[in-house]
């Protein structure tokens, strides 16, 4: 399977990124943070202006159609600044959500909205016991079970009752949301918005995912900066052998859910039938990775890293936060359990990972691989 990114991807994530270096430094975030509402509206049109609110919107309302993995790199970048902006959820969630409803539904209006920027949407998935941005949304999509499934309501926030929550993460605004179906806000019935319902859930995973790698890349670079300064000993700590350790696991980490994180984004374009496998291996891959970048860079900080003034303390909350949304590590874990042992004869191992035919067995299961092999020894 090909990894490779096109040119005009890679361009476009580096436009992204010169753009969020200047619009998003370490010192407007907190300026940000320090807000009533943690956001900032200039910030949010700046984002518009640049495209990146319609990226994934129809052509026909004024988007630009790009696909899943087209937000693979993206993503990481939104991760590696820690935007605090619902941008995930509302150009990328919430547009794949109402892009499901039929052509001339009176709620794909929304959908032009979104990408001209003036539009912020909500969603309470179901994995989420709480909601990010509802306060702040212009309207929330939020689900409601019935014996069909879980239908897709369209509200305003002044049809709920919002309470504010707080959280680790100053720039993450959560709340808990009541409110009441009716006929009036459903947009799909329980057959059909399950479906959707079950998409929404897969891209806010694999959302949180990406950005969390983007985070353990960034808490890498204050550490390295950070180690070619401090000075002990009249020496600077990154010529220490022990810190060069620290440092360099964070590299393996994160090479090694790169390639996992990608497959999920082309499992999830495609419709591929294990999809829940592919993200949940990404979620639990990605956070692992960030956790252990966070955990590494506080060792090579030492005390200094949990301070106000160090910008690492910004994207250690948010790679914890992450770590929970859009299902936590138990939810991702007893999936991937559930995914690969859903038949005896389930293709596990490094041989089947990427669909690969483990050696000359073609179809055959892993157990009848290493049969196969071990009789080939002994022969």
């Amino acid at each position: 399977m090909d990894f490779t990114f096109t040119e005009d991807q890679i361009a476009f994530r580096d436009s992204i990124s010169r753009f969020l270096m200047t619009e998003a430094a370490p010192e407007l975030l907190r300026d940000i943070w320090e807000t009533p509402s943690g956001r900032s509206p200039e910030l949010w049109a700046r984002i518009a202006e640049q495209g990146l609110m319609g990226l994934s919107a129809p052509e026909a309302d004024g988007g630009m159609g790009l696909a899943d993995v087209d937000w693979a790199l993206l993503l990481q970048e939104v991760g590696y600044y820690a935007l605090p902006d619902s941008l995930s959820d509302t150009a990328y969630v919430a547009v794949g959500m109402l892009s499901a409803l039929h052509d001339g539904h009176e709620s794909r209006v929304w959908l032009s909205r979104i990408a001209a920027g003036s539009c912020r949407v909500a969603v309470g998935h179901s994995v989420n016991p709480h909601v990010a941005d509802a306060a702040l949304a212009d309207v929330l999509l939020l689900p409601h079970a019935t014996a069909t499934g879980l239908e897709l309501h369209l509200l305003k926030p002044e049809q709920c009752e919002i309470t504010a929550l707080s959280s680790i993460d100053s720039s993450r605004r959560l709340s808990q949301v009541r409110w009441t179906p009716s006929d009036t806000t459903r947009l799909l019935d329980g057959t059909q918005g399950q479906k959707v319902w079950d998409t929404a859930g897969e891209r806010g995973a694999l959302a949180a995912a990406a950005q969390m790698l983007g985070l353990a890349q960034r808490m890498l670079d204050l550490s390295v900066d950070y180690v070619a300064q401090r000075k002990q000993f009249d020496k600077v700590i990154g010529s220490f052998q022990a810190v060069q350790h620290h440092l360099s696991d964070i590299v393996t980490k994160i090479e090694f859910a790169k390639p996992v994180l990608y497959r999920a984004f082309y499992a999830l374009q495609h419709g591929e039938p294990d999809l829940a496998v592919r993200i949940s291996h990404a979620k639990l891959q990605c956070s692992d990775a960030s956790w252990f970048a966070a955990r590494n860079s506080l060792q090579v900080h030492g005390a200094m890293g949990y301070t106000w003034e160090v910008d690492l303390q910004m994207f250690m909350k948010r790679a914890w936060v992450l770590d929970a949304a859009w299902g936590d590590k138990a939810y991702h874990a007893a999936r991937l359990t559930q995914g690969l042992l859903r038949s005896p004869n389930a293709p596990v191992g490094p041989g089947a990972t990427f669909d690969r035919e483990v050696d000359s067995c073609g179809s055959c299961s892993a157990q009848d691989a290493i049969r196969n092999m071990d009789e080939e020894v002994a022969a």
